[in-house]
């Protein structure tokens, strides 16, 4: 019988349990209880051992790489059992004491105990196994995450065991992530677009190592594909897999380290080649002309352009052809180029308008009044997103302007960047457009007075009974269109200067700063690799140090971090209240065009209308009771917006909402990474906060606000 059991025990079939680990029927008489359990035990290790056993040869032909690692390394863990039975049947064959009591019987108590140490693992592979059956092909993330969970156990040999199965699937990934990273093959980690296949990095592994693998392996795959004139240098490409064969994914802050010196050594050798100084200035020079508006010629041009296409497709009959396409607007944006500095410019080419509601039917702006937020109680329900904008240019459907950018110049404007850059636009170009129908609405109305005053003199007009509301009129008219110049004066200029100008000659000084500091094409960084706790970007531009690549970026998403929140575009009571700034101004605008361009009804025009009982005046007077609600909405929402803007400098954080993979330092460790945030927040904070307050004296410049609001017959007498 102890043949028979040895025999079980190394994998073969035995009579003794025909159908599973119970023991045959007939024989179950014939033996103590005690030894008919040992028996029993002894066969369920033996049928555990035959199980994975015959899993293993299975899932060593799966198309997956990581599951056949699993199995072979599986099989070479079992040759430790297979050892112990040759062990114990050869100790069992010299009679050794520890096993054959009275040189000449053997307890089955004493076999059971030796095999002991192999129950709990092969109950654990077993489940194992059976887990890696259920599915065809395993990726290399959720298997990783599966074998280190499993590892995570009290039972010491079940966790040697798993602790093994990780890192032999790990080193496989570990092979595949060197091709990937340092030699540009994407497969099976990423797609045809480098983007990481779900699945293929396991939890371990963090978002901040993920964005970086992502960017390097593109990066590499990239310049081989281009087959760019200067590729990567070997010594660097051996540096980075000695790197890579060190460290282990499950060795989380390790492996964040090495695949953070990889990005900055890849980085600065891209910024030293690939993306020079030179593409970068002018990439900064054409996104701050056309997206920022510091091109004015163009800026106006295309606000004209843009109206001129609306106002065609209105005089249209309904149909297809009154329809603004995208192919519209595009053919306005080169219009819009004609006779300006924008005419000669190549990047002009790379701009592109889209709609994404698709095609639409121009409208002409409301009249109806509409109940606009004037308290943070209400504002708090009003649409806060900042891209709320980007209808506002046509004036019923969002409409985007993206600019294309290609290999190399994609390594540094990420597409999260290019939207920041939309909503800019958005933004500084609602402000122009409304400032410019002030304008024109102002334009038309001295014409209409200097016209009048050739046959009324230094008067308004009229009969007796109607001069005198006639000059209120008028005088309440000029009076509203004055205060909305002012405003939208007052804010053109903030943003145009005191953020966009400001921001910009900052952010090319610094540019200018890391320029020529090391010519030579040699890969060099900042000291180690590694930066300095408290160290922002901009402290090391201004210090003098070499620009690298990691360093630019970060210095670009400040920029636009700082551009967001100086056009008060992160804080959503103020963005709430400017809307309805814009659309009341654009209101009175409208109206005064339907009324003839002019607040006064034409003296003629308003006698032939008198028939019966009315009286003279009426038409004068319902357009004054338009002109004052208008007005009092107006005031009502720039007191509004004074007083948020006032409060915003104490209660509300001057700080954007970045995207991580731009804004983090990925040359720096984690714990110099949350004081970097820190210090870059203090700094970039008293900066803004310096902007809002300029706004604020420029608003609050002869205490009006400060003051409380003007009554509305001091007003009128003062007009008057």
């Amino acid at each position: 019988m102890i043949s028979e059991i040895f025999l079980l025990l190394s994998g073969h079939h035995s009579s003794l349990f025909p159908s599973g680990p119970s023991l045959h029927p007939q024989f179950a008489p014939l033996l103590h209880p005690g030894e008919q359990q040992c028996l029993e035990s002894l066969a369920q290790i033996a049928f555990r051992y035959r199980r994975i056993v015959a899993s293993c040869k299975a899932l060593s032909r799966s198309p997956s790489r990581y599951v056949a690692t699993v199995a072979a390394t599986l099989i070479h863990i079992l040759k430790d059992y297979q050892t112990l039975v040759v062990d114990t049947e050869a100790k069992v064959l010299s009679r050794d004491p520890n096993l054959v009591a009275s040189a000449s019987f053997v307890p089955l108590s004493s076999v059971r105990a030796v095999f002991a140490e192999w129950d709990a693992p092969f109950a654990s592979l077993v489940v194992l196994v059976e887990q890696l059956e259920t599915e065809t092909f395993w990726k290399p993330g959720p298997l990783i995450d599966l074998l280190l969970a499993r590892s995570h156990t009290g039972v010491h040999r079940i966790s040697d065991i798993m602790a093994a199965l990780a890192v032999a699937v790990q080193r496989v990934f570990q092979t595949q992530l060197t091709a990937f990273v340092i030699h540009g093959s994407p497969e099976p980690l990423a797609s045809e677009t480098y983007t990481l296949e779900e699945g293929s990095m396991p939890s371990c592994v963090s978002d901040q190592s993920k964005n970086s693998i992502a960017y390097v392996g593109r990066a590499i795959a990239t310049i081989k594909a281009a087959q760019w004139q200067k590729q990567l240098p070997r010594s660097l490409a051996s540096e980075h897999t000695n790197l890579l064969q060190q460290v282990l994914p499950e060795d989380q802050h390790a492996f964040d380290k090495v695949i953070s010196q990889i990005r900055t050594n890849v980085s600065e050798w891209l910024w030293l080649n690939v993306l020079t100084q030179k593409d970068v200035e002018d990439a900064v020079d054409s996104l701050g002309d056309y997206f920022l508006l510091r091109n004015g010629e163009f800026a106006q041009s295309l606000i004209r352009e843009i109206e001129r296409l609306k106002l065609s497709r209105l005089t249209m009959r309904s149909g297809p052809a009154s329809m603004i396409r995208e192919q519209d607007l595009n053919l306005a944006l080169l219009r819009a180029s004609l006779g300006t500095t924008a005419q000669h410019d190549p990047t002009l080419s790379l701009l592109r308008f889209s709609l994404p509601a698709g095609p639409l039917r121009p409208l002409l702006p409301s009249l109806i009044h509409a109940q606009y937020p004037t308290s943070p109680s209400l504002s708090a329900t009003f649409p806060t997103d900042p891209s709320l904008f980007s209808s506002h240019l046509l004036g019923s459907t969002p409409l985007t302007l993206s600019y294309k950018v290609s290999w190399p110049l994609d390594l540094f404007l990420h597409k999260s960047d290019l939207n920041t850059y939309a909503t800019l636009f958005s933004f500084l170009s609602a402000i122009r457009k409304t400032h410019a129908g002030i304008m024109s609405c102002w334009s038309s109305l001295s014409n209409s007075q200097r016209s009048r005053r050739r046959w009324t003199g230094l008067g308004e007009g009229g009969t007796a009974e109607d001069l005198q509301v006639r000059t209120t009129l008028l005088r309440y008219g000029w009076g509203v269109i004055r205060d909305m110049n002012w405003f939208l004066d007052t804010l053109l200029g903030y943003v145009m200067i005191d953020v966009v100008e400001a921001e910009f000659l900052r952010l090319k000084e610094m540019l200018g700063r890391g320029r020529g500091m090391n010519p030579s094409g040699s890969l060099q960084s900042l000291g180690s690799g590694q930066l300095p706790v408290a160290t922002s970007a901009t402290s090391i531009a201004s210090a003098g140090h070499h620009l690298d690549f990691t360093t630019l970026r970060t210095i670009h998403s400040e920029y636009l971090d700082r551009l967001l929140t100086g056009c008060l575009l992160t804080n959503p009571v103020l963005t709430s209240l400017l809307l309805p700034i814009f659309e009341v101004c654009e209101r009175f605008v409208a109206q005064v065009e339907r009324w003839g361009g002019d607040v006064l009804p034409a003296l003629l025009f308003e006698g032939s209308l008198k028939r019966g009982d009315e009286e003279v005046g009426v038409m004068v007077k319902e357009r004054q009771g338009v002109v004052a609600e208008i007005n009092e909405t107006l005031q009502d929402l720039l007191e509004s917006f004074y007083e948020q803007l006032s409060l915003s400098t104490s209660q509300q954080p001057f700080t954007a909402n970045a995207d991580a993979s731009k804004s983090v330092l990925v040359n720096a460790s984690l714990a110099n990474h949350t004081t970097l945030n820190a210090s870059r927040g203090v700094k970039g904070t008293d900066g803004v906060r310096r902007h809002v307050e300029r706004l604020l004296l420029r608003l609050d410049f002869n205490g009006a606000f400060s003051k409380g609001r003007r009554k509305r017959d001091t007003i009128l007498g003062g007009l008057a």
